[in-house]
């Protein structure tokens, strides 16, 4: 049976179980190709670089949470449910990925201050899908607000605690289900017409 073809896909999925074993500052492009059972130069021919690679599985990683929360943002029906939907889908994302692979949410925090554009464009997506909500919202009159992004934005912010990484310590305590509900009740009641 002949090798399975190389493929960016493959490297990226060895990457994630090398920087799982051995963590961000000790694992290399050596240690994937070895992973594959290829050479380096093989590894580097679709990633130019080190932090080409590290940046892709950084992309890969926040690419999983925006298929998921896309769909909730692009669904039908009022969309007062489809912001708590969406809130609690990125809530539930960022909980298991900080609880479920550890190994891998740490090397995700070093790769993300070594790529903060990909970070900034991950960001940038997720606001734009809670602006899609709030836009629909906005036209069916169930929220009153003149700038559906700058909602967004502020939408963003005032969740903070339940989808930035720096604060995944609180996401196990007890109450903080209470306390994401009491802000997702706070901000829906915000946003209705007076």
């Amino acid at each position: 049976m002949p090798p399975e073809p190389l493929t960016p896909e493959r490297i990226l999925e060895a990457t994630e179980d090398v920087l799982r074993r051995y963590g961000p500052a000790k694992a290399t492009v050596v240690d994937v190709a070895r992973a594959l059972g290829v050479s380096h130069g093989s590894v580097y021919r679709h990633f130019g670089s080190k932090a080409a690679l590290r940046e892709a599985v950084t992309q890969r990683w926040l690419d999983l949470s925006h298929a998921e929360l896309s769909a909730v943002a692009g669904a039908e029906g009022p969309a007062g449910p489809r912001l708590r939907a969406w809130l609690t889908a990125l809530f539930a994302a960022k909980r298991r990925k900080a609880g479920g692979d550890p190994e891998l949410f740490a090397t995700y925090m070093v790769l993300v201050g070594e790529n903060s554009a990909t970070v900034d464009r991950h960001i940038e997506t997720m606001i734009g899908q809670l602006a899609q909500i709030v836009e629909s919202g906005t036209r069916s009159g169930e929220f009153a607000t003149t700038d559906p992004m700058g909602t967004a934005r502020a939408l963003w912010d005032a969740t903070n605690r339940f989808h930035d990484p720096a604060y995944a310590a609180d996401w196990s305590l007890p109450g903080i289900d209470a306390a994401f509900d009491a802000v997702c009740d706070l901000v829906l009641r915000g946003l209705r017409p007076a």
